[in-house]
């Protein structure tokens, strides 16, 4: 598996754009809220020592990547835990309403417009192209660029920021 500092790297090598980084502020929260509400639109109820759980698919999949974040880096993964939750929360009330599934739709679309207008300015493909595990580290990769800003984990940006200044000018020889 690779590092944190492999992973975001290799996605910031395509995520220096200003305004790249803004669409994706609100591309990927689009794209995360869409895909919750699709995967809450079904649930089941589980016993678990006599006491009664209702799963949805979306519980069991973000559980999962939050899993696979806490491996990664512990203090960015607890800051994804609070954004989840609440994602989590709008989906399940948002599910029961008429035409979900449409909506949920519509966000998709939209966020990933977004995404692609970003990937306009910046020139450069998105990561996921490369590698498709780079859509789990693309709502990860925020979250570190909301730690950055506010002033942690300034090792981990240190560490990053030079690697992926490498890997965009690899990939930008490669082009020529």
């Amino acid at each position: 598996m690779k590092s944190v500092e492999e992973q975001l790297s290799q996605y910031k090598s395509v995520h220096f754009n200003k305004n790249n980084i803004k669409t994706h502020f609100v591309g990927i929260p689009l794209i995360i809220l869409a895909l919750t509400l699709l995967l809450s639109l079904y649930s089941f109820d589980v016993n678990l020592l006599s006491i009664k759980i209702n799963l949805t698919p979306a519980i069991i999949f973000f559980s999962g990547v939050l899993i696979y974040y806490f491996v990664l880096h512990w203090r960015l993964a607890l800051g994804m835990v609070f954004y989840i939750i609440p994602n989590l929360y709008i989906a399940s009330l948002m599910a029961p309403m008429p035409n979900s599934y449409l909506l949920a739709i519509i966000i998709f679309v939209v966020g990933w417009i977004i995404q692609f207008i970003g990937h306009y300015f910046e020139k450069a493909k998105p990561a996921f192209v490369d590698d498709l595990s780079q859509f789990l580290i693309g709502p990860f990769f925020l979250m570190a660029e909301v730690y950055f800003y506010i002033g942690l984990e300034k090792k981990l940006n240190e560490d990053i920021t030079p690697l992926a200044i490498k890997r965009r000018r690899q990939l930008e020889e490669n082009k020529r």
